[in-house]
């Protein structure tokens, strides 16, 4: 370690979920969630009415587009009728995970550990829409446009561990979650205007939620925090907080208590500067009428 930077490398992408037939075994737990559900005669809805999830996670899980909690699997078993399917297969699920964790690359696997756990997540963004914000569409354009070129067998690893990052703002207690979003993102088409459509439509439902908060730094802005560009803050559990900085896919965690305090201090004045949470949903219909 280096004046506390924790770790600087490549970008090498993250959680492989695809490999060894993990993202099918996922799946497979996902039909059997939805055969069970369906026998008992339940709609995705109302399964999510009744152990506190929303019926786009249940969804989600149901097409193993979402690793199934331990806790999910245990809950859901006895309201559905399983017979102990699902709670017997939990502990495979907890094995696949640990199997995914260990095939994480030295910093993704830090990064991504630090983010499941954290307490607190900040995210100011000037280039992307935030990872925890993406759409399956979006996630996939980005990575189907990189170059040089994926092949389809990582695009489709990649697109599931993004995806499975998700789940952090299905949990509860929801972690203290921020973003700021430079108005240029929301602007910027990537993978053609449907599809950008529906990951503003999106961003619409995260700012209807009961927690987290999103805001748009305006264009029209004179005087800006954030020209220095994109970067993240995590608050692990009785830790220090902690600063994230990715450009042309090489990432740094930083641990520096100055480096991070300055952070910190320049994302609060970006928060000052942005246009308020009901602003910026405003903001967001507007494009999306502008269409």
């Amino acid at each position: 370690m280096v004046s506390g930077v924790e770790r600087t490398v490549s970008d090498d992408g993250e959680t492989a979920e695809n490999s060894d037939g993990i993202a099918e075994f996922y799946s497979a737990v996902g039909k059997l969630v939805k055969l069970f559900r369906e026998r008992a005669g339940l709609t995705q809805r109302e399964l999510a009415e009744r152990i506190g999830y929303s019926e786009d996670m249940v969804g989600l899980i149901e097409r193993g587009k979402r690793t199934p909690r331990i806790e999910f699997l245990t809950v859901v078993d006895p309201i559905i009728d399983a017979g102990g399917a699902l709670t017997v297969v939990a502990d495979d699920v907890m094995k696949a995970k640990v199997r995914v964790s260990e095939r994480h690359p030295a910093f993704s696997k830090a990064f991504t550990a630090e983010e499941a756990k954290a307490i607190e997540i900040h995210d100011y963004s000037t280039m992307v829409i935030p990872g925890l914000l993406q759409t399956e569409a979006y996630i996939r354009a980005l990575y189907e446009m990189r170059r040089p070129l994926l092949s389809p067998e990582k695009i489709d690893e990649w697109v599931a561990a993004r995806m499975a990052r998700k789940e952090i703002l299905a949990r509860w207690p929801l972690p203290v979650v921020t973003w700021v979003i430079d108005e240029s993102v929301l602007r910027r088409p990537l993978g053609g205007w449907d599809m950008h459509a529906e990951q503003l439509q999106h961003l619409l439902k995260v700012g209807d939620m009961r927690g987290p908060e999103l805001q748009v730094m305006p264009l029209d802005r004179m005087s800006h925090a954030g020209m220095g560009g994109s970067f993240a803050l995590l608050t692990p559990p009785g830790r220090p907080q902690m600063g994230y900085v990715a450009a042309q896919h090489v990432n740094r965690l930083i641990t520096d208590p100055v480096e991070v305090r300055n952070m910190a201090a320049r994302y609060s004045s970006i928060r000052a500067q942005a246009l308020s949470l009901r602003e910026s949903m405003a903001l967001i219909e507007q494009i999306l009428g502008e269409r």
